[in-house]
């Protein structure tokens, strides 16, 4: 029997819901709440999620930052931003990529492929 990733060994996804990330200001024909309570549920105990204030580059929203394991961390993986999220389908491509490992670990699926960016140096650290 599989038991759930202890909270310290999973990776952490970090949901942007600053100023313009998950507000109807920016984007007000998206239900944000039903979203990451989805994307929650999806990955269950497979990762952390975590909501934030603004992460920065608000150009891009909805933002949300993919954080690897520890373990991939120390194998070299690094945080990955995702950005452009308003799409129905995004919060099921992350759980899907998450649950198969996620930075360092499962290839980012073809879906999500021209999300990634990288941050500013103003970009808040996560």
């Amino acid at each position: 029997m599989d038991r759930p990733l202890a909270r310290a060994d999973r990776p952490t996804v970090t949901v942007c819901r600053g100023c313009c990330c998950g507000t109807t200001k920016k984007r007000p024909l998206v239900d944000h709440a039903a979203r990451l309570d989805a994307l929650r549920s999806m990955l269950g105990d497979t990762a952390t999620v975590r909501v934030t204030d603004c992460l920065g580059p608000c150009e891009r929203s909805d933002v949300v930052v993919v954080s690897p394991s520890p373990g991939a961390r120390r194998a070299g993986a690094r945080p990955v931003w995702l950005g452009l999220l308003n799409g129905r389908h995004e919060a099921s491509a992350i759980a899907d990529w998450v649950q198969a490992g996620g930075p360092g670990v499962a290839d980012l699926p073809e879906s999500l492929r021209r999300s990634p960016f990288r941050p500013s140096a103003t970009a808040t650290k996560v």
